[in-house]
């Protein structure tokens, strides 16, 4: 017993010195973003190693984001865009994958596959076609516009991954609340969205990060700079010719990543439940 203890200490510290690697690859560019959001000018700019604090640390970043710029209505567009874009997404994209995965319908194979096959098409294809739309509802120059545009993307995909992870779901189990008296409605509140969570979670999340991530959309039809998101604001305004503003624009990277980051997180293991769900599909 006490020969085997050696072998085991031996195997964990192998397999935490070949993580180690990609831990510092992976922790590298958000410990580099608080360092830089924390220098002062001069600091950021003196190339002496180690890359650390050779004068104090100074808040004067922090203080021209929420001075100097709108970050927060930036922050509060970003939020309401990604939330309503999620919650529109989930509501189309539950019941057209349903149908798909549970009610036989012919070529509903095809279906899914053609939705996903949209996801791949490249915005900026779309998004000339799409202007004449944005304008005839009077959304031009609006978060709102965004609110419309981001699910042409999200709802074929997540709709397309929930699908495959609905496929996992047992159909006998949904007879079974069928035959105890629950309504095809019913068995689907009762029975298949509890069973879902993983995959509904793994779908928001997409929907969230990509709603958070998105430029072109942003940039063409929410334009003034009070309907900005993040992902625009920030290098349009922080950015100004051949002027980088590096210590502000990684303070609001950091205080935009960092929530969700954490957010991500929290939901992490139900997230990779519903990948692992997916691919088992």
């Amino acid at each position: 017993m006490r020969a085997r203890r050696p072998r085991r200490l031996a195997r964990q510290l192998g397999i935490y010195a070949g993580l180690a690697p990609f831990l510092v690859i992976a922790l590298f560019p958000v410990v580099w973003m608080v360092i830089t959001a924390f220098k002062q000018e001069q600091d950021l700019y003196l190339m002496k190693f180690p890359l650390w604090f050779h004068l104090p640390p100074t808040l004067k970043h922090f203080d021209l984001l929420f001075t100097q710029t709108w970050f927060g209505a930036w922050v509060v567009n970003t939020a309401l865009v990604s939330v309503a874009v999620v919650a529109i997404t989930l509501l189309a994209a539950l019941p057209a994958a349903y149908a798909l995965a549970r009610l036989r319908l012919p070529g509903a194979n095809a279906t899914g596959t053609a939705l996903f096959m949209t996801y791949l098409v490249p915005p900026i294809i779309v998004f000339i076609p799409l202007a004449p739309v944005v304008g005839r509802l009077g959304l031009f120059d609006s978060w709102w516009a965004l609110v419309l545009l981001y699910p042409t993307f999200t709802i074929p995909f997540c709709t397309w991954l929930m699908q495959g992870f609905l496929r996992t779901v047992p159909r006998e189990v949904e007879e079974a609340a069928w035959i105890d008296g629950c309504s095809v409605l019913g068995g689907i509140v009762r029975v298949v969205l509890p069973l879902s969570v993983p995959g509904i979670a793994t779908i928001a999340i997409f929907a969230f990060t990509l709603s958070m991530q998105e430029y072109l959309y942003a940039v063409v039809f929410a334009a003034p700079v009070d309907q900005k998101v993040v992902t625009v604001g920030l290098p349009t305004m922080l950015i100004r010719g051949d002027i980088y503003f590096w210590g502000s624009l990684m303070a609001g990277a950091l205080l935009v990543g960092v929530p969700t980051a954490i957010a991500f997180n929290v939901v992490l293991d139900r997230f990779v439940q519903g990948l692992t769900g997916v691919g088992e599909a």
